[in-house]
């Protein structure tokens, strides 16, 4: 079955349905005329998450939503209008208030997004795959398999989620498009204590595809396994050093520095409105020779990836600074427009519940020539920073300060002791032209990314190779 016929059954041929199909196509037209732009967006969403804490199911939910998004572009001017019912009245009343933004205004609707016959994951409900007790007791195999692996573990926490929306886009001129999307999650927690000391590790990993990539033994054990290493490495940690030195990011999910301090900034909306450190820039170069940046919405069963974006456009791999060279800004269609360029499929959104704007698919630096040893080796005194956790980034300065929650000493060009504690401290614009040495190594994130804009939260991915910066500011701990 397409995606339209199995989004049709959703929206337009239930038992229950209070909408027709040709119904809905009448109002969406007659409410978007005059207008620049706009769709409505119909979607479908079941969602569970289940959470386990010493052995004992802590919670576990399930949901379901249904509704719509009715969006009106005329200029830069947006109406927007949503429900959380599919029927009718519903929308008749969404029409009115939308169409409102173009009263008096006489526009020349865009011509809908390209087509396209692109899969680039499974269409199938993960959570219709084996049973609730099935994924319950694959939690209780990794508590059980985690305190078999080491006596200082005093506490197992795991949780599964899975997701899948089924979308449906409607443009004024009858244009249909639809998508089915897949989505879980498998997150694994250990707390150890060695002499009165407790540390904690944790890792992640999922993407658009079902349970069973995630509940396979070989998957959460290898989660388990990473989880506990890490926390018996911070568990010999020291507290971090502070000052400017030369600092070496790990590869894959250090990527997420690269997605806040830089990504957000080459979104087009940032650059229209001109508050963004890198507006004005493009053509220039703002990054060293052998810096590569693309956005790449068409990996296959990638977190970030989508075969179409939340207004119907089929997403693309964006090429954003090339060889240090700025070149391309993350579009929408709203913002291409206005700015005479291409949409990149990027418009996305939270739920119908929100409206469209340029966001992230898969943010990545592509590799370069040289390999992780080398890097290490060419630094005296310095900062391994392996792995993230929280982070602030300010889009008009690029100003960031990120946490490394893995991170090690280099002294005398060889990794030394773990420290805890770290935050690098600097500018995403600056920071481009600090790059010493590309790694040979690049590599994704495991499949956990959420970026948060403007209230709404979206699943992304991120990658980039082991880099080494010439110098930036290590806030730590040590006395």
């Amino acid at each position: 079955m397409t995606p339209l016929a199995a989004t049709d059954r959703l929206f337009f041929e239930r038992h229950d349905s209070e909408l027709d199909q040709d119904t809905a196509a009448r109002i969406v037209a007659d409410a978007l005329k005059s207008n620049d732009d706009g769709e409505l967006f119909l979607e479908y969403r079941e969602s569970e998450m289940i959470s386990l804490d010493d052995g004992r199911i802590r919670s576990a939910g399930f949901d379901t939503t249904l509704g719509f998004g009715l969006r009106a572009v005329a200029g830069e001017a947006t109406g927007f209008a949503h429900a959380a019912e599919l029927s009718e009245p519903a929308l008749r009343r969404a029409a009115t208030s939308v169409s409102a933004i173009a009263d008096g205004y006489s526009g020349t609707m865009a011509e809908p997004p390209r087509q396209t016959n692109a899969r680039l994951y499974s269409e199938a409900n993960p959570l219709g795959q084996a049973g609730f007790s099935v994924r319950t007791g694959v939690l209780a195999e990794i508590d059980a398999y985690a305190r078999g692996k080491d006596k200082r573990i005093v506490q197992v926490m795991a949780s599964l989620g899975g997701e899948w929306q089924a979308v449906q886009i409607l443009r004024g001129d009858g244009t249909r498009v639809a998508d089915l999307r897949p989505l879980v999650r498998l997150n694994v927690s250990v707390v150890v204590e060695q002499d009165g000391r407790r540390e904690t590790g944790t890792f992640g990993t999922g993407g658009r595809f079902g349970y069973d990539a995630v509940t396979a033994p070989s998957a959460w054990r290898a989660a388990v396994d990473e989880a506990l290493r890490q926390a018996l490495v911070n568990l010999d940690s020291r507290p971090a050093p502070a000052g400017e030195m030369e600092v070496v990011l790990g590869s894959g999910w250090p990527g997420i520095l690269l997605h806040e301090a830089i990504g957000h900034g080459l979104e087009g909306d940032f650059n229209r409105k001109k508050t963004s450190a890198f507006s004005g820039l493009l053509g220039q170069r703002i990054a060293v020779p052998g810096v590569t940046v693309v956005d790449d919405g068409t990996m296959p069963d990638r977190r970030g990836s989508l075969t179409v974006d939340d207004e119907g456009t089929p997403t693309s791999r964006t090429v954003l600074i090339d060889d240090g060279v700025l070149v391309n800004f993350l579009q929408d269609r709203l913002n291409a427009r206005l700015m005479n360029m291409q949409p990149t499929g990027n418009g996305r959104r939270q739920s119908h519940a929100h409206a469209p704007m340029p966001r992230m698919t898969n943010t990545v630096m592509l590799g370069g020539p040289h390999t992780p040893d080398e890097m290490i080796r060419s630094v005296k005194r310095g900062l391994y920073a392996v792995n993230f956790g929280g982070g602030q980034v300010d889009i008009t300065s690029g100003k960031f300060v990120f946490s490394a929650s893995e991170a090690y000493l280099i002294e005398d060009g060889k990794v030394t002791a773990p420290v805890k504690g770290a935050t690098l401290i600097g500018n995403g614009p600056d920071a481009l032209t600090k790059v010493m040495m590309v790694g040979n190594d690049m590599a994704l994130d495991p499949g956990v990314g959420t970026c948060g804009k403007s209230g709404q939260g979206v699943p992304v991915g991120v990658g980039q190779p082991t880099l080494k910066l010439s110098g930036l500011t290590v806030g730590g701990t040590a006395a």
